[in-house]
């Protein structure tokens, strides 16, 4: 029996981590992928996995501290200053704009489902969330310009406490009027300013005390992100203990608390939750999609399919309407605004732990209550998918594709390098500490920082939208190995290049961090050598009869290619042992040495001297 068990939850993870493969490889959300697993591993299919019989007691409370993991993570990346321009709309769409939904949601399971309506009104009061879980790997596929991306993201992660505060006061509301309860009002009243002070008062704390063991280095740094885990668990819990389910508010409230506190370095502790998160999003899809009963969406039937559309085409347009009347927002936007609200884990979690409590209180139709909830899962997230990166094109409100490149370094190589990029028609940002180098830079008609990429200035300011790689080419080894550090995760380390260090820190520990640019000789005074020379980048077409290893052959050691552009105009990036295969049709950029004629290929060079901007 303890083999199958641990056979079991051995799948379950290694099931989720597959689904996560294949949605990075397709660009689609995780969730359908772990919702699909979910339903064939389940009783409703294959009968392998039984949540309730292998959990028993201990499912919902092990579901419940996983979301509370999971919206503390997506919580430290609530900066207040993402907020500037967009604050109207998010506070409408947490306040009006979430009544709205909760109102018209309600009238819909009321009036196509038969729901009665206490039951109506805790539907909706579930269905006004959205979720990170949904929302942010949806983000990643549709890429949707930052003022709709930063929207959605506070929406979707403040939006989860919200709605399960509501439903909870919903609920308490069904349980005074089954038990006959003297004041209903006064109770429900209790029972709401109850929760906001357990879950407000146990977050701040928690955040408090969180800062200050990490700002006092209370803890050695190995320790620092399992003592953030155990002091979310335990702010979850005590902020549920005082009142029941604040525990969300909570731990929402002390992310929030960590994203903003001044001269707070979480980088490491996000990272850590970043990587808990997809671990437990993937195993509570799973469990959660394996306990759908097949019967109760039969019994459900066509009502459930108008309910989706009830709230795709009615009831979240209407919440944007409100919530952006007079922002400065354009139509375009708004209209994919109204089009992405797929719910998560949190809708799922909440449902199928107040669908026990209502059948143990013989609520009418609440075995009904999650098979509705996972069925506007499912649609929403199903539908939005396979829709809104078409319509975010055609309403053309997306970001372009990262094609682009960050290169920290405004030098003559940095500089060379960038003008020979943008003239090839991609989108080019000049980073550096030095003025000087930055002014010239700009001479030179480049996109430029002026500061340290690696700083929080950064983080607030740096135009990332069309960026997806890295050239660290900086004279200092340590600022290109701290770039490369701090946009490997962002870009991939498939997409972060840096110059191998000419001394000091080994060039294996160089490889680890980022692919070694060119190749391992070619060190940043080596370079600045050959433009002391005259040398200069040129591009070379390849042709059937002379190919690259033709060129090689020609130019000798009196070049050094750096970029090869295929015929269908996707960039390679040179390096020591080189992906790409140049063929006939291809461009080689190279900086050549002065004399060197470009053979039987065509060939043009780059200048990056001011007269040439």
């Amino acid at each position: 029996m303890s083999e199958h068990i641990t056979l079991v939850l051995a799948s379950i993870i290694g099931l989720g981590l597959l689904s996560q493969i294949v949605s990075w490889w397709l660009k689609l959300p995780a969730i359908l992928f772990l919702l699909l697993t979910g339903i064939i591993l389940g009783p409703a299919v294959s009968g392998w996995l039984e949540p309730d019989a292998l959990f028993g007691d201990l499912l919902f409370p092990l579901a419940s501290l996983s979301v509370a993991v999971i919206l503390f993570e997506g919580s430290l990346t609530l900066n207040f200053h993402q907020l500037q321009g967009i604050q109207r709309v998010v506070l409408n769409m947490l306040s009006v704009g979430m009544l709205s939904t909760w109102i018209t949601v309600t009238l819909l399971a009321h009036y196509l489902v038969g729901f009665p309506w206490p039951l109506s009104w805790l539907f909706g009061a579930i269905m006004v969330v959205t979720g990170p879980t949904v929302i942010v790997p949806m983000l990643r596929t549709i890429r949707p310009n930052n003022r709709i991306s930063q929207i959605l993201r506070w929406e979707g992660i403040l939006i989860d406490p919200i709605g399960a505060l509501l439903a909870v006061l919903v609920f308490e509301y069904i349980v005074a009027v089954s038990g006959s309860s003297g004041d209903q009002f006064t109770h429900v009243l209790m029972t709401f300013g109850l929760t906001l002070l357990s879950g407000i008062s146990a977050g701040i704390a928690g955040g408090w005390v969180l800062g200050s063991i990490l700002q006092k280095h209370l803890v050695p740094e190995y320790l620092q992100n399992l003592v953030a885990l155990t002091l979310v668990i335990g702010v979850h819990v005590l902020a549920n203990t005082l009142s029941e389910e604040s525990g969300l508010l909570a731990v929402t409230i002390m992310g929030i608390w960590l994203a903003n506190t001044k001269g707070l370095d979480i980088e490491e502790i996000l990272s850590f939750k970043e990587d808990l998160t997809i671990l437990l999003v993937s195993a509570l899809f799973i469990i959660l999609a394996a306990r759908i009963d097949f019967d109760q969406f039969a019994e459900i039937g066509l009502a459930g399919v108008l309910v989706f559309l009830g709230v795709q085409f009615i009831a979240r347009p209407l919440k944007i309407f409100i919530s952006t009347q007079g922002s400065s927002l354009k139509w375009q936007e708004k209209f994919l605004l109204g089009w992405i609200a797929p719910r998560g884990i949190v809708a799922a979690a909440v449902s199928a732990i107040f669908t026990l409590k209502l059948e143990q209180l013989g609520t009418l139709d609440a075995h009904l209550l999650a098979p509705l909830t996972f069925m506007l899962i499912i649609g929403t997230v199903i539908f939005q998918s396979a829709t809104a990166r078409l319509l975010a094109n055609m309403l053309k409100v997306s970001e372009p594709e990262p094609h682009g490149f960050l290169i920290v370094g405004a030098n003559p190589v940095g500089r060379a390098i960038g003008v020979a990029l943008k003239e090839e028609g991609f989108r080019v940002l000049v980073a550096d500490t030095s003025w000087e180098k930055v002014r010239d830079a700009r001479m030179a008609g480049l996109d430029t920082y002026y500061g340290d990429v690696t700083s929080e200035h950064a983080d607030r300011h740096l135009d990332l939208v069309g960026l997806g790689r890295l050239i660290a080419i900086s004279a200092r080894d340590e600022n290109n190995q701290l770039s490369a550090l701090r946009f490997r995760r962002e870009f991939g380390k498939q997409n972060v290049f840096s110059l191998c260090p000419s001394k000091g820190l080994p060039r294996n520990e160089t490889l680890r961090i980022a692919n070694c640019l060119f190749g391992n000789q070619y060190h940043y005074s080596y370079l600045m050598k050959w433009l002391g020379k005259g040398a200069e980048i040129r591009k070379t077409r390849l042709t059937e009869s002379f190919g690259y290893a033709d060129y090689l052959q020609q130019h000798g050691d009196r070049a050094i290619p750096l970029f090869a552009k295929s015929s269908k105009g996707r960039l390679f990036v040179m390096m020591e042992k080189n992906t790409a295969k140049p063929a006939a049709g291809w461009e080689i950029l190279a900086l050549v040495m002065p004399g060197e004629n470009s053979g039987r290929g065509t060939a043009n060079a780059y200048s990056s001297s001011p007269s040439s901007a």
